[in-house]
């Protein structure tokens, strides 16, 4: 297996550090096989209860009416996160997209957003209105609180309490990282944190941003009491074959209102021509266990070798995995651009380029991102980046194959060690 390796310019002694590194791993990912098995017959079980057929497949444009399968596909959404109703649509452009218009369509003015679990990503800030933005929310009036993590990434319970007042309408969960260094949140963890806030309010409405954790679990937070879930189909549940997309799933009064705003009021989910995007959503979301999979595989490799070089990781290899990403910190800008280097440079597309930093609409610093990818800005696919900023973190994720997965972690290697900034 070297030969293929070298030809794409790894060394004999990276190929060897990445072998034994994986020789230490086959326990885990013989548990993350059994997840993608599991979640595997849980889509197919969704599929078919739903009597998906070719006649979901069929193309519609203008105003979509009477869309058979994108109906479908939304009743599949549904039944695979156990929720009442789903919005499922190519029109939403980005989880950020996803987002806002949950926000929006379920927050009015004098309403107050409340983050029990600190700053949300970076891109929400604007939506929010944390930093100032034309639309944001508070332009229309909505007031936003956050309650920061204790040490060791634990909730504070004691301050969410006093927090939440009758005035607070929803609560937000991010359960990915985002670009800060602690853990990503367990759906048994989100399940506990809802519970306490719905103790302390019966009727306040609990949203969790599900980007990079779909079928990382048995189970997903809809289904721990969220009654909101939102996410990106080029991530997870795209399973690298959709172009473009959103959902948003949940309790049905809640999805009603967020189509009523991603459309109009009086028009909901009635319009949206699926464009002949259906195939690759269905086919897509079918794959996405496996695809998953071979992200998570990747993810704990990229942790076993480089806290094995004495960098810290996030989550550590043998920890619960909660998402698909996984942090490193470098500690100084030229580890951070070696590794975003690597992963691009064993991209299937533009694997000539090299990433340079820049000034990306809707983050507060300079941020590297590499992904050579076939949909531009898929990060099921293999990819990398961070903010140039202390401890100058690479937050690394997907892979469509293990195999590719590994093939960039084993590049980033390489250019770290080209570089002079580790030896192996």
């Amino acid at each position: 297996m070297k030969n293929p390796y070298a030809a794409l310019g790894i060394s004999d002694a990276v190929y060897a550090f990445g072998e034994k590194k994986l020789a230490q791993l086959q326990d885990r990912f013989a548990q993350i096989d059994a997840m993608a098995e599991r979640n595997q017959a849980k889509v197919l079980h969704a599929l078919q209860e739903n009597r998906v057929d070719a006649a979901c497949f069929a193309a519609t444009t203008g105003y979509g009416y009477n869309d058979v399968g994108r109906e479908k596909l939304e009743q599949v959404y549904a039944a695979c996160f156990g929720t009442e109703a789903a919005l499922v649509r190519p029109q939403i452009t980005c989880g950020t997209h996803a987002l806002a218009v949950a926000l929006s369509a379920n927050l009015l003015p004098g309403d107050e957003l409340l983050s029990p679990v600190g700053k949300p990503y970076d891109t929400l800030e604007e939506v929010i209105g944390i930093r100032p933005s034309p639309c944001s929310l508070a332009e229309y009036g909505v007031t936003y609180r956050q309650i920061d993590l204790l040490p060791g990434d634990c909730f504070d319970y004691d301050a969410i309490a006093k927090a939440i007042t009758p005035k607070t309408k929803m609560i937000t969960i991010q359960r990915s990282k985002g670009y800060a260094t602690r853990l990503s949140f367990s759906v048994e963890k989100i399940g506990e944190l809802i519970a306490f806030c719905k103790k302390c309010k019966p009727d306040v409405i609990c949203m969790v941003d599900n980007c990079y954790g779909e079928f990382v679990q048995e189970r997903e937070p809809s289904e721990v009491g969220a009654d909101l879930i939102v996410g990106s189909l080029i991530k997870n549940p795209g399973g690298g074959l959709a172009p473009i997309g959103g959902y948003i799933c949940g309790r049905e009064d809640l999805v009603s209102r967020c189509a009523f705003r991603l459309s109009a009021p009086g028009l909901g989910q009635e319009v949206g021509a699926n464009l002949g995007l259906l195939p690759s959503l269905f086919q897509g979301f079918f794959l996405a266990p496996t695809v998953v999979a071979g992200a998570l595989k990747g993810a704990v490799f990229a942790a076993a070798v480089y806290e094995s070089l004495g960098f810290r990781v996030i989550p550590p290899s043998n920890a619960e995995r909660c998402d698909i990403i996984q942090a490193v910190e470098f500690g100084t800008r030229e580890g951070l651009l070696a590794f975003c280097e690597g992963i691009q440079a064993a991209a299937p597309v533009d694997s000539y380029v090299t990433p340079i930093p820049w000034a990306m609409p809707g983050y507060d610093s300079e941020v590297v991102m590499a992904a050579g990818a076939f949909v531009q800005g898929s990060s099921i696919e293999l990819s990398a980046d961070g903010p140039l900023r202390p401890p100058f973190a690479a937050y690394f994720q997907g892979g469509l194959t293990w195999y590719h997965a590994k093939t960039g972690i084993l590049m980033s290697l390489q250019k770290m060690v080209d570089a002079k900034i580790v030896e192996v």
